[in-house]
């Protein structure tokens, strides 16, 4: 009798489906839902008043914004990893180190308002709604690309993202051109137009400045400092680094980027300010990248691997938000590390199928020239070659 009761109390808890530990111990964790945070005043120019100095994180923002920021950590470093083994060629420019950057503005706005970038547009094309494997499918160039393989690193679009742009400081006028559009179809919304410390050099830029003050666009302007433009260091490169205050007539101000809370206010303030009808505002977010400028820059001949690794060590974006949420009870460590766990699954999953998904077909390289036209034949390399176009 009692050894038929112990098989049959073994047949039962053989079927039931064995929690791995670390779960069980996160589940029994007592979490606090929300957490109160000071975080850093940001330096105003032609501003009364800026955004406020605490703000409030839910542990569902916090948990969003943590895995957000692994995800396009890991999906750079996978990057980096199929372009030493070949599968991406050409151009390929990494943004690691400045996730609160894509993941904090993208917090600040609404998904119907809009968003141009420079040529380092992997995370924001991820933050504005594509799919990890539809983004490393586009570096390798394959057919399941968010641009069909055609666009490459430089040159991805998704809803309301008007990319990458491969000429530098040329989004200025163009973002300028939708917070137009924004305001002429009275539709409430704003455009954030990013650019480097590089780019802010750029004419361009500075007509775009003009054109929006001029006529009081809901342009939010966002410059991007990450302490170098290629090879070059701010200081040597401006003659003026305080780069919140040079739109002159434009205010600004000067935000922590390696603090996702910060930025995220700081934009939500921005994108008031627009929505105002008070005209555009100029951001500049102070952080710092890992990788080179592109792949072909290891980027050590500039700085010293001593400077990458005090920021690393300091500064980490990612390592912030950990510290916040763990130590305010937001989540535990082994919550987080099991985030760590599906981020790499999945950026390992989209790396394989950007490994083996077909490239395009020769035949398609003409499709797509207009969003709406009947099909035509357009001419190749040279006068007997023809390719017809397919909207």
């Amino acid at each position: 009798m009692k050894k038929m009761l112990t098989a049959a109390v073994s047949r039962v808890l053989s079927g039931v489906t064995q929690k791995p530990a670390s779960r069980v111990l996160a589940a029994s964790c007592k979490y606090s839902n929300n957490a109160t945070f000071e975080i850093k005043k940001c330096d105003l120019y032609r501003l009364e008043e800026g955004p406020p100095v605490t703000t409030v994180l839910t542990r569902e923002d916090g948990l969003r914004y943590y895995k957000m920021m692994q995800t396009v950590r890991r999906m750079e470093l996978k990057a980096d990893q199929l372009y030493k083994q070949k599968f991406i060629r050409g151009f390929c420019h990494l943004c690691d180190g400045q996730e609160a950057c894509c993941v904090g503005l993208e917090a600040g706005i609404n998904p119907t308002d809009h968003v141009i970038t420079s040529y380092r547009a992997h995370g924001f094309s991820y933050t504005r709604g594509l799919a990890v494997r539809s983004i490393l499918a586009e570096l390798t160039g394959r057919r399941g690309g968010c641009a069909k393989g055609k666009g490459g690193s430089m040159h991805m679009y998704a809803k309301n993202f008007y990319g990458g742009n491969g000429i530098v400081g040329a989004q200025g006028p163009l973002g300028a051109g939708v917070a137009l559009a924004c305001k002429y179809k009275g539709n409430n919304e704003v455009c954030l137009t990013l650019y480097g410390d590089g780019a802010a050099n750029q004419g361009q830029i500075s007509e775009a400045y003009n054109m929006a003050a001029l006529w009081h666009l809901p342009c939010v302007f966002i410059c991007e400092n990450n302490r170098y433009g290629m090879g070059t260091s701010v200081e040597r490169a401006a003659a003026n680094t305080d780069y919140y205050k040079r739109g002159n007539f434009i205010p600004g101000l000067r935000v922590d980027g390696m603090d996702i809370l910060c930025v995220r206010e700081a934009t939500k303030f921005a994108a008031d300010y627009c929505r105002s009808g008070k005209g555009p505002i100029l951001m500049e977010l102070l952080t710092y990248r890992y990788h080179g400028h592109s792949m072909s820059d290891p980027g050590i001949s500039y700085r010293t691997r001593e400077e990458i690794q005090s920021v690393r060590s300091k500064s980490d974006p990612i390592m912030l938000l950990k510290d916040k949420m763990v130590n305010n009870k937001l989540a535990s460590v082994e919550e987080l590390k099991e985030i760590d766990v599906e981020v790499r699954k999945e950026i390992d999953d989209a790396a394989q199928f950007a490994m083996t998904d077909p490239e395009p077909p020769l035949e398609e390289l003409g499709h797509h020239i207009y969003s709406s036209n009947p099909p035509f034949d357009i001419r190749g390399a040279n006068q007997w070659i023809k390719f017809q176009s397919i909207s």
